[in-house]
């Protein structure tokens, strides 16, 4: 990994706060981006082969075709034991592997988690040990092996290969970061239709909406034994039902939108993580952050990588379907997803039965004299949503959908 010359970080910095001094013209502003900064450098980094095409791009959330961001959890336990011992329970496994994408436009974005279990092919990949050698490549390998076989940058490659997406940004989210994020937005509301108690991973919740933060957060996204089938399957599902909530909290409480807030935030994320070196700006977080705050909640779809099981029912492998979610990608399109397909698969979830509150629309009481209101800016045209197959999983941002218990 290259190293970042004096002159060059300080350059770096000196955009950061001038950027945001010039939106804020608050010192305190100006303060915690240089903190931010310094929480940046303080994380190792990684290069990702395709982070070349940002070259030239003004603004990373305008590049063509969409920006697609590499996302991945790892099972690295933390060193104050808090979920086992770190030397004796740890692997570094992509246990989580998600590619986040941002439509040109803005207009819509998609979350597609593939699971942990899927066979795949990986390429030859630079070890990241040795800058100088290149990993041999591997043929139907287990998805989460391949963040300690060659890294970020091998993960990367390897999603490439399969979806045909050129992937220019990513990092690696450590094992406390999900509860610290959660602590950071005040709570994550998430639904359960029957209680669930895992000791395994450490989820001990009634039936109903539950505000979780922290360490049950953590347990909520870990557990796999007890919602859904029992499989990394279901526990996707859940996890879904998770971000899509989370995502509403952040529209909903206008986190994007205040500075202290997105502050708390991106010193969690930039404390947690390791970023690939085309996100060591934090203003280029901030940015990607902003276009994220102005989809609409029903234009982000949160998709399961639809797979099969293989004959002894170990491992999955990419289904037929598949190549619809590629495409939409590759074409920055929408998805659309038949929620009947997420109720009726074995590792789905369900809709929320809890019917929402509804207000009788009062219309606005005009004084005698008054003009009309203005006649308000038509909303523009968006592009029509992709249904994918009915074998693809998942929901959008705006729906409440409720985990459910393994029954074994």
């Amino acid at each position: 990994m290259r190293r970042r010359s004096g002159v060059a970080t300080f350059f770096k910095l000196a955009a950061s706060v001038i950027a945001v001094i010039a939106v804020s013209a608050a010192a305190v502003v100006a303060y915690a981006t240089i903190d931010l900064v310094r929480t940046v450098q303080q994380k190792p980094t990684v290069t990702l082969a395709n982070e070349e095409i940002l070259e030239g791009v003004p603004d990373i959330g305008a590049l063509e075709g969409g920006l697609s961001f590499l996302l991945v959890g790892s099972d690295k336990r933390p060193a104050d034991g808090s979920f086992g011992d770190p030397e004796i329970d740890s692997a570094v496994l992509n246990d989580v592997t998600m590619l986040v994408h941002l439509a040109q436009d803005h207009s819509h974005a998609e979350v597609v988690s593939f699971p942990r279990d899927m066979l795949v092919s990986v390429p030859e990949c630079p070890d990241p040990a040795d800058s100088t050698n290149t990993l041999s490549a591997l043929f139907e390998t287990p998805l989460n092996g391949v963040l300690h076989h060659g890294g970020l940058a091998c993960v990367a490659l390897t999603i490439e290969q399969l979806t045909g997406v050129k992937i220019p940004v990513g990092g690696v989210v450590e094992f406390q970061g999900v509860a610290a994020l959660a602590e950071a937005v005040g709570g994550v509301e998430v639904c359960l239709a029957d209680p669930v108690d895992d000791d395994l991973s450490g989820l001990h919740l009634g039936a109903g909406k539950h505000v979780i933060t922290g360490y049950t957060a953590l347990s909520f996204l870990r557990t796999r034994h007890g919602v859904g089938d029992g499989s990394d399957l279901g526990r996707i599902a859940s996890q879904q039902t998770f971000l899509a909530s989370l995502s509403r909290t952040m529209q909903s409480s206008g986190t994007l939108g205040n500075p202290v807030k997105l502050y708390s935030i991106a010193k969690v994320i930039l404390s947690n993580m390791q970023l690939s070196n085309a996100l060591q700006n934090p203003v280029t977080l901030v940015s990607i952050a902003r276009a994220l705050q102005a989809v609409d909640l029903s234009r982000i779809a949160f998709v399961q990588y639809p797979t099969v099981y293989t004959s002894d029912l170990r491992y999955v492998y990419p289904s037929p379907s598949a190549e619809a979610v590629d495409l939409a990608l590759q074409q920055d399109l929408p998805m659309a997803v038949n929620p009947d397909a997420t109720t009726d698969a074995s590792f789905g979830t369900i809709p929320d039965p809890t019917p929402p509150a509804t207000q009788p629309a009062t219309p606005p009481a005009t004084e005698p004299g008054a003009s009309a209101m203005p006649t308000p800016t038509p909303t523009p045209t968006l592009p029509p949503a992709t249904l994918l197959p009915d074998d693809v999983t998942g929901l959008t941002a705006d729906q409440v959908r409720c985990a459910t218990a393994n029954p074994g």
